[in-house]
């Protein structure tokens, strides 16, 4: 649908800019008259050269956060959700984000939800954002709505960080580790091969012979070790395609020895703020877990919760179908079943979530400060490794000079 730029004033003179989204020229000036605008000026707006580079245009978390504070602030001050609309989107610097709320303002201008107009955008408003935005809808409470998602989103977000942080520093420091040893094994070590052979028929130290030979075994075998690389990448992303492979690759990185108890941590906190929004908002409880479940980002999560979310639907609590899974530590599900027991529920997971953010920060701490000096040493020996088996000929050569001077 084409996009219309437009100028003009309120009933009170104030003087606004904006876009729209009409059929053609008079559509939308019927829809700014609609909206008592007394027009200045409308005009198509150009297309530009239309091109998308995959990677490019996404919607930063930190960009949503913004929009809902904002949202909330404006519709707690009593102006109308499409007014807010069309001034927020007009303001919005990211382009892709821009398109979107201004496609979601015309969506509610032409008579349906604020929630209906969120569901087409699931790359930037996923079901839970939409499910709150309807109980607030429906319960007169959006402004109140918005600020909590408001809350989760950012603290999610910080979850997020604090993970990527923690992953990201080992990540990089083996990658280099990787590199510096196939560049010392391509180049430096063939380089003294050369000069080891230059020197006659004297022979090496074992340690200088396997290293020659495994240098020039990388050297042949290069292309079959990329193109190994290449289907080990390509056989996990079809593993964890699958629902099964998804879920024995999520149960395997739990258990890790140094990963595991932080991914469990993060789970717990991902899982006790989202259903605890989901609940203080007036979500059903069995709409809220079903939420909870495929917003998990982790299917062993996602299974125990549908698990336990059919056997509320029976009749049972939320606790005791969690402690048949041994899904989470006997401390959280008991908690959460002194939640349920004083009808405090929603505030007893927000606890246990302020706990486990906590505990991630800690976890983050623990796991840094264990692999700094892990890594150092791996990296060091690796070096160090490959530097002595080329310098030891060197120093034998030399003592044997040394020796016949004598």
């Amino acid at each position: 649908m084409p996009l219309f730029e437009w100028e003009g004033t309120t009933e009170r003179g104030d003087l606004q800019t904006g876009e729209l989204e009409a059929e053609t020229k008079e559509a939308a000036e019927k829809k700014l008259q609609a909206n008592a605008i007394r027009i200045i000026r409308v005009t198509r707006k150009s297309k530009g050269l239309g091109i998308k580079i995959p990677g490019i245009g996404g919607v930063p978390t930190k960009s949503v956060v913004v929009f809902v504070r904002q949202l909330a602030t404006m519709i707690d001050a009593g102006l109308p959700l499409v007014q807010c609309l069309e001034l927020l989107g007009t303001q919005e610097p990211i382009p892709a984000f821009k398109d979107i709320l201004l496609k979601v303002k015309a969506s509610v201008e032409q008579g349906n939800t604020f929630a209906d107009s969120l569901k087409p955008h699931k790359k930037v408003f996923d079901n839970l954002f939409v499910n709150l935005v309807a109980a607030g809808e429906m319960g007169g409470i959006l402004d109140t709505i918005l600020n909590r998602l408001a809350d989760y989103t950012e603290k999610n977000m910080k979850l997020v960080q604090r993970i990527k942080g923690a992953m990201k520093y080992p990540v990089t420091v083996l990658i280099v580790a990787l590199l510096i040893t196939a560049g010392l094994l391509w180049k430096v070590v063939p380089t003294f091969a050369g000069m080891f052979k230059s020197l006659g028929n004297a022979e090496l130290p074992a340690i200088t012979q396997f290293m020659v030979k495994l240098s020039q075994n990388f050297v042949s075998a290069l292309p079959f070790i990329v193109a190994g690389v290449v289907a080990i990448v390509v056989t996990y992303k079809l593993i964890r395609a699958s629902e099964k492979g998804h879920f024995y690759t999520d149960l395997f990185y739990s258990k890790l020895p140094i990963f595991g108890n932080l991914i469990v941590k993060a789970s717990i906190s991902k899982f006790t703020r989202t259903l605890g929004t989901l609940v203080g908002s007036g979500v059903p409880i069995l709409d809220a877990m079903e939420i909870v479940a495929k917003t998990a980002g982790n299917k062993v999560v996602e299974k125990g919760v549908m698990y336990a979310r059919d056997r509320v639907a029976e009749g049972k609590s939320i606790a005791a179908p969690l402690m048949e899974q041994r899904l989470f530590p006997k401390m959280v599900i008991q908690m959460i079943a002194v939640g349920e027991s004083t009808g405090a529920l929603d505030v007893m997971l927000t606890k246990i979530a302020d706990f486990y953010d906590d505990e991630v920060d800690q976890a983050v701490d623990s796991v840094t400060s264990m692999m700094e000096p892990l890594i150092m040493v791996v990296l060091g020996g690796i070096i160090g490794t490959v530097m002595v088996s080329m310098y030891a000929p060197i120093f034998s050569m030399a003592d044997n000079v040394g020796g016949g001077g004598k």
